[in-house]
């Protein structure tokens, strides 16, 4: 067997997007050269990792087991290349932290932008997930981090609150329901939406509150931010439902009315979690003090 650990990432690269070109590039790795990386694996071993298909990859029973002694070894070599950064000048540590959309974009950027400020030897690696499949990838031990929202299932994971993140609908100022104190997230579908990328974590999260109820979204147009979102809906493109941390950041009034959901996972919060802040390393414990500052 001759894996090294760029074989490693690269496989978790694949695993983690579904498919081999986008593994490759988040591995920066070319398509040739990451197809014959991993034959090469499971050439060694005879086996194969991964069960190729029309919309992607899904490991073997094989490629399960190997996936779990993968990350279990990069995160001790993350941890080792952090424990000797101090005796090595230019080292570097680095910090997996998974986030859904409004963490990403309303409260982050600042908080995180300061913390690499402090700590010129660490790089974080951030990526914006489903709060469901933030938790899913903190139990297989695939991040240090995540920021959900408190809808989702943390039993068996350790959390902290980390913002109050309650959802409103904005409607156009001429809207026939902009004089309604509030509205059920129900009674809005009957309406077109302005909706945010597909991808994004937001959009899956409002998508599967709407199956809940027996119903689809409308969405005539996606935006790639919630400033897009609310300067189209102010012009009457239709509703949409964003963060009230960003309705509040927006400049000047807007001329779109801000409604209360009635339903009790728009008043959502958001926690940090982990699966032990405890067995955390040091560079990872740094990054939670700093996220839990008042």
């Amino acid at each position: 067997m001759h894996f090294d650990l760029t074989d490693l990432r690269l496989y978790l690269n694949i695993l983690d997007t579904g498919n081999i070109t986008a593994g490759a590039a988040r591995s920066h790795l070319s398509l040739a050269a990451a197809s014959a990386r991993i034959r090469t694996m499971e050439a060694s071993m005879g086996i194969e990792f991964l069960q190729r298909g029309r919309r992607g990859v899904t490991p073997t029973p094989a490629g399960k087991a190997l996936a779990q002694h993968a990350r279990t070894l990069l995160q001790q070599a993350e941890r080792m290349q952090q424990d000797l950064a101090e005796y090595a000048n230019g080292v570097k540590g680095q910090i997996r932290l998974l986030c859904n959309t409004t963490a990403i974009t309303e409260y982050l950027p600042e908080l995180l932008a300061d913390f690499l400020r402090d700590h010129p030897n660490l790089d974080i690696d951030l990526q914006e997930m489903p709060s469901s499949r933030i938790t899913h990838a903190l139990r297989q031990g695939a991040a240090d981090l995540g920021i959900v929202s408190d809808a989702v299932d943390t039993d068996d994971l350790q959390t902290v609150p980390f913002r109050d993140d309650p959802l409103v609908l904005i409607v156009p100022g001429d809207h026939p329901q902009a004089n309604a104190a509030s509205l059920s997230f129900a009674d809005s579908l009957h309406y077109d939406y302005v909706g945010l990328n597909a991808n994004s974590a937001l959009a899956v999260y409002l998508e599967e509150q709407a199956l809940h109820v027996g119903s689809r979204m409308q969405i005539r147009i996606r935006a790639e931010g919630f400033d897009g979102v609310m300067r189209m809906v102010a012009r009457g493109a239709g509703l949409a439902i964003v963060p009230l941390a960003a309705v509040e950041r927006g400049s000047g009034k807007q001329p779109f009315t801000s409604l209360v959901l009635q339903e009790p996972w728009a008043q959502r919060k958001l926690l940090i979690c982990a699966r032990d802040f405890a067995t955390l390393p040091g560079y990872a414990k740094a990054l939670l003090h700093a996220l839990t500052l008042p």
